[in-house]
Order: structure tokens, then C-alpha cells, then sequence
């Protein structure tokens, strides 16, 4: 039997109020724990990723390098670390660069209410993805990037513009 994945439940402030098992956060909508990783080149290129087509929500559409939630009793920077090696096949440096709250709802009802913690790192190594989450991969400017999302942004996950779009100059000091 498959373990039950569980989400870390929190308030705005961050504090840990306990934890549920992930798809019934989602289902609620309980506010809970998240990480996003942004990778990119010396070249300054963003490292994006088009999701599994057989993802439970959001599949095929294009998004940050990776994300996921910390495990109970797992930092924000162990559970992108640990991430990145299982969704990328890829390690680098991470360094912490700001957090957001957003609440999103998909086609199939489910909740995205999370406690983004956002990494930065770079890296030039190609990265060997694991099939189940990630469809396909590419590096791309950033500003082309901005324009496609601009242009169409149904391409994209919500999470992904939503960083973009309020925090991107935080984001690109970064990289």
C-alpha cells in the first residue's frame, strides 16, 4: 500500500496548525506548506518544465523548474533539495529569496491554498526528469518568456504566472 503523502497545515504567519494527507488539503482548500524552485543558466535562462500529461491537475502545462510541498518535520530548503534531485534529476545550490500566499481552483475543483517559499539557484547541468512528472523540459529567456505569458497565458500553471507576474523583479535579482 502506497504511503499517505501528507501536507503541512499552517496559518499566514507560518505557524504549523498539523498536517492532512494532500488530496484532502486540496479538496478543503486548508492552507498548507509549498515550495517553488527556479533554476537557471549563467546565461540567465530560466529552466521551465511542461507537466506529465497524466498530472492530477494542471497537466501538460508549462511551470517553474519544480514544486512540491515539505514533509512534516522537513525544512522548506531539504523539501526543494530533495525535489529537485526526484522531479529533475538535477542538483545546485538553493538559496531562499521570498514567499507568497495564493489560493487558486482548478477545472476538477480542487484547492491550491499554499504558503509559497520560492527558491533560486544556477545551474548549467541538463537535467534527467523523471517521466511521471515532468513531460518535457527547455531553458528560456526570460523575457521571451514573460511575452509568451502574456500571449498565452493558458499555457502556463496559475502558481507560475502568479509568481511571475507579482514578484518577478524579486525573482530576477536573484538568478
Amino acid at each position: 500500500m502506497a504511503q499517505q503523502e501528507l501536507v503541512v497545515l499552517v496559518n499566514e504567519a507560518d505557524e504549523v496548525l498539523g498536517s492532512m494527507e494532500k488530496m484532502q488539503a486540496h479538496v478543503e482548500g486548508k492552507l498548507h506548506r509549498a515550495f517553488s524552485v527556479f533554476v537557471f543558466n549563467s546565461k540567465g535562462e530560466m529552466l521551465i518544465h511542461q507537466r506529465a500529461l497524466s498530472k492530477y491537475h494542471s497537466p501538460g502545462l508549462w511551470t517553474n523548474t519544480c514544486c512540491s510541498h515539505p514533509r512534516p518535520n522537513e525544512s522548506y530548503h531539504d523539501g526543494a533539495n530533495r525535489r529537485l534531485m526526484e522531479e529533475m534529476g538535477m542538483s545546485c545550490d538553493l538559496e531562499p529569496a521570498f514567499h507568497f500566499i495564493y489560493k487558486c481552483t482548478f477545472d476538477n475543483d480542487l484547492i491550491e491554498h499554499e504558503l509559497d517559499h520560492v527558491f533560486t539557484g544556477v545551474s548549467d547541468v541538463e537535467p534527467l526528469p523523471n517521466k511521471q512528472e515532468v513531460h518535457t523540459w527547455k531553458y528560456v529567456a526570460v523575457e521571451d518568456l514573460l511575452n509568451d505569458i502574456s500571449q498565452n497565458p493558458e499555457l502556463y500553471t496559475p502558481w507560475f504566472k502568479i509568481c511571475l507576474q507579482k514578484h518577478s523583479e524579486k525573482l530576477l535579482a536573484r538568478a
